[in-house]
């Protein structure tokens, strides 16, 4: 049987609701950008095992629930979160409208392009930038503000756009996953709202299928009879740490059995995917690639994998190096 074959029935199939339980799809190499080695070989070992029929460890398709951190695990988060890169060109953007920012900091500090003193008025200070840059409009409009940004504003390092810094092995993992009836979801301590616009596009994730932090969105009825979402500078829930396993159980309902992240913030995840009964599988991204993106870990602000590093080689979850098992980073380097 032809894999040609395999792909036509699954969705022909999965078109009228049936669900099918085909073994893991026959490829050359379904992971072209990774190198040959025992992470590599742990995802395809997994994904064997879990769809191929009579196997003891075989899932159905509907339990097939894989997710994914989004910051430093899809795409890039240094200098610094790229959605903090956008609320900081926001806070530019907005200074007309409000005199105040020029002696109000963290937003003087932002205003006069000093990230680093502006970082120091700490989780309080960065969330009320968040607040005043994500909020005060309806939720059509902050869409349209994510996309507009995200055409025109460039890495400061590699002077791409910003959904141009994804990981191609991670983009070919989730592929891979999808072929052999998974679903994925994002899960992320970034906001929903502000992942939700583009993820489909980068990612082919829906903006169903996105997990993340956010803030209180009120309905309106207008005097015309039309509605509208609007976003208020209220704090609703934090997608990060512990609350990622509440955030998946509120929002996806069923125990993903495979789980990726790359720091601290995703251990809670790791240790609720693994701890489950059957096969399952958590992984870290590393970034230990000082010379193609970045290399840190313990001591990073931005990023920090240091109790999840340690729980990683305590449970024998796989490393992700960077360095040494992804042929390319970025699909610019192909």
């Amino acid at each position: 049987m032809s894999r040609s074959f395999l792909v036509a029935a699954r969705g022909v199939l999965a078109s009228i609701g049936v669900l099918i339980c085909l073994p893991a799809l026959a490829q050359t190499d379904p992971l072209p950008s990774w190198n040959d080695g025992p992470v590599k070989k742990s995802i395809t070992d997994f994904v064997a095992r879990v769809t191929t029929q009579g196997s003891p460890d075989f899932v159905p398709v509907e339990q097939r629930i894989a997710t994914f951190d989004n910051d430093g695990t899809l795409w890039c988060e240094q200098p610094f979160y790229f959605q903090m890169a956008f609320a900081f060109d926001r806070v530019k953007a907005l200074a007309p409208q409000h005199p105040e920012w020029k002696t109000r900091q963290p937003f003087k500090a932002l205003l006069q392009g000093d990230v680093k003193t502006a970082a120091t008025a700490g989780e309080k200070g960065l969330l009320a930038v968040v607040a005043a840059t994500h909020s005060g409009m309806t939720v059509p409009e902050f869409e349209r503000t994510v996309l507009d940004w995200l055409r025109t504003a460039r890495h400061p390092r590699f002077h791409q756009p910003y959904d141009a810094l994804v990981y191609q092995p991670m983009l070919e993992v989730m592929a891979y996953l999808r072929a052999n009836g998974f679903k994925t979801f994002i899960v992320s301590g970034g906001g929903m709202d502000f992942m939700r616009p583009w993820t489909e596009r980068i990612y082919g994730i829906p903006p169903e299928q996105v997990v993340g932090s956010s803030g209180v969105t009120q309905f309106r009825l207008l005097p015309d009879g039309k509605t509208e979402l609007f976003k208020t500078p209220m704090v609703n829930f934090i997608d990060d740490g512990p609350g990622k396993p509440v955030g998946i159980y509120n929002n996806i309902g069923r125990r993903p059995i495979i789980a990726f992240g790359n720091s601290d913030g995703d251990l809670q995840m790791l240790q609720y995917v693994t701890s489950g009964s059957g096969a399952r599988l958590g992984l870290y991204v590393h970034h230990d690639d000082a010379a193609r993106e970045y290399a840190y870990d313990r001591k990073s602000m931005i990023g920090r994998l240091d109790k999840g590093l340690d729980e990683a080689k305590a449970k024998g979850w796989p490393l992700i190096s960077m360095k040494n098992d992804w042929k390319v980073i970025f699909p610019f380097q192909k």
